[in-house]
């Protein structure tokens, strides 16, 4: 929970050193308890008092999404999130991920596992060499010439 926390921190009004040192205590549960709703929004309930580097890799991912969200960001920015992980542990964050645009968060993806974006994303962006090369809903990205030639090396 401690881990999430930091998170938390960032919406006090006391610094993190203050609340470290628990020289507040009603802001310091407060922000607890802030850490533990999205630990269970998350679907980490079972994880609380967990050390994060004990869990598998897709649930350490899950846990940087709950510090993340215990600052309350409008938009949520994800650098390659999938990467590195197993089948399953990309399904249970790609349904995070649906549960979290749901609510209605924003949600900004960067990452190159085109089946896991293609699943989530409503509009994707293809990036190549740092210029624009493809716009649009992803099954037009799928079927898009400029895109097929870049990352497929063409259509036949």
């Amino acid at each position: 929970m401690s881990n999430v926390a930091i998170g938390a921190h960032l919406r006090g009004s006391k610094s993190f050193i203050h609340a470290a040192c628990h020289a507040e205590r009603a802001e310091e549960a407060r922000l607890l308890h802030e850490s533990a709703l999205q630990i269970e929004r998350c679907g980490l309930a079972e994880h609380m008092y967990d050390a994060a580097s004990s869990l598998p890799l897709g649930k350490q991912r899950i846990v940087e999404i709950a510090r993340a969200l215990a600052a309350d960001p409008c938009l949520l920015l994800l650098d390659e999130p999938a990467a590195g992980l197993r089948y399953m542990e990309k399904q249970a964050l790609a349904d995070l991920l649906r549960r979290l645009r749901d609510e209605g968060m924003g949600i900004l993806l960067v990452e190159h596992d085109m089946d896991f974006v293609m699943g989530l994303a409503d509009r994707v962006v293809v990036m190549e060499f740092g210029q624009k090369l493809a716009e649009g809903l992803p099954e037009d990205i799928q079927r898009n010439p400029a895109v097929l030639e870049a990352y497929l090396g063409g259509v036949e």
